[in-house]
């Protein structure tokens, strides 16, 4: 299936067990995964940022130098499921079908995710705030070591934290986390409720570029249907900026005039000539009905053309 790769890029990876199940509820099975994901980093050659195993689904924080995302995820996830079929005699699929991959934009998008992934297991009262750094299946009690995993990289969070690579930096970290497990306003500032869903963290901006760069993507039938929206939507997003930008409206506008200001139609017309849905439309348009916005496109079109006429002092009503 397709997904967005690239060398260097950054992602959030998510998966679950079949069903929720709890697939790394005894020791040996998180053991397990987590050498084969030491295996997985060598023979592709992933820097791993962060790792949280839990009970029923895992995160991590990945880097890819080779554009290797799917063929790594692949080799992970089949080789992992193997050995444990195997070891408990059993058949079947392990995990619930396909991984989410968040991309993340850059350093200060991934210090967030890295933030919420060591967090993860206080935040499912597995251990309480001040024992996050003793999270057995994490990634924190191996970047405290000296002689850390090579494929485990701690150089942009130690400079993006100031805190020297020593056990004196590595407990002020494992105490910004206490306190921040405690500051639910402060996860709010950094998006901890969104960096679990979706298909890219970073700015608007970067979410635009990234979705146009890569819009050939959103033709794919393999794409799952809430992963296809979210692509194309920033690409909808990115059209009703530039229509907004072409009829001199900034958006406090919109909530300000009437559904049926002729503006407003005329930004439908060009939106919809884009091939954006009528129903994003009028969301984003703050219309009141979009099945009667239909009739008033076409009534627009017929009297200005297929776009209507340039510019923004156009404000009369349609009829």
């Amino acid at each position: 299936m397709p997904r967005i790769q690239y060398e260097g890029a950054l992602y959030h990876v998510i998966n679950r067990g079949n069903y929720r199940r709890a697939i790394f509820e005894t020791t040996g099975a998180a053991h397990a995964f987590e050498a084969v994901l030491s295996e997985t980093c060598l023979r592709h050659r992933w820097r791993v940022h962060a790792y949280a195993i839990m009970r029923n689904h895992f995160h991590l924080a990945l880097e890819t130098p080779q554009a290797n995302l799917v063929e790594g995820m692949h080799w992970l996830q089949g080789t992992f499921a193997s050995r444990f079929n195997r070891f408990r005699e059993e058949h079947g699929h392990l995990f619930q079908g396909r991984y989410k991959a968040l991309l993340v934009e850059d350093a200060t998008a991934l210090m967030r995710v890295v933030h919420y992934i060591h967090l993860n297991p206080v935040r499912a009262a597995v251990v309480p705030p001040a024992s996050c750094a003793t999270f057995r299946w994490g990634s924190l009690p191996k970047l405290r070591r000296p002689e850390r995993p090579v494929w485990l990289a701690a150089d942009i969070l130690i400079s993006r934290m100031g805190f020297p690579d020593s056990a004196a930096g590595w407990r002020r970290y494992a105490g910004f986390l206490a306190e921040l497990a405690a500051n639910t306003s402060e996860q709010a500032k950094l998006e901890f409720d969104r960096l679990s869903s979706g298909w890219a963290i970073g700015t608007q901006a970067w979410r635009s570029a990234l979705a146009k760069e890569y819009q050939q993507l959103s033709l794919h039938p393999g794409l799952e249907r809430r992963e296809l929206r979210m692509l194309r939507e920033e690409q909808w997003r990115e059209s009703f900026d530039r229509v907004m930008a072409e009829l001199g409206k900034p958006r406090e506008a919109l909530a300000n005039e009437a559904s049926d200001v002729g503006w407003k139609i005329a930004a439908a017309a060009r939106l919809r000539s884009r091939g954006v849905p009528y129903s994003w439309i009028s969301r984003e348009l703050i219309l009141r009905c979009d099945s009667k916005l239909r009739g008033q496109v076409f009534q627009f079109r017929r009297a200005h053309g297929t776009d209507g006429p340039r510019g923004g002092d156009s404000q009369q009503s349609t009829p």
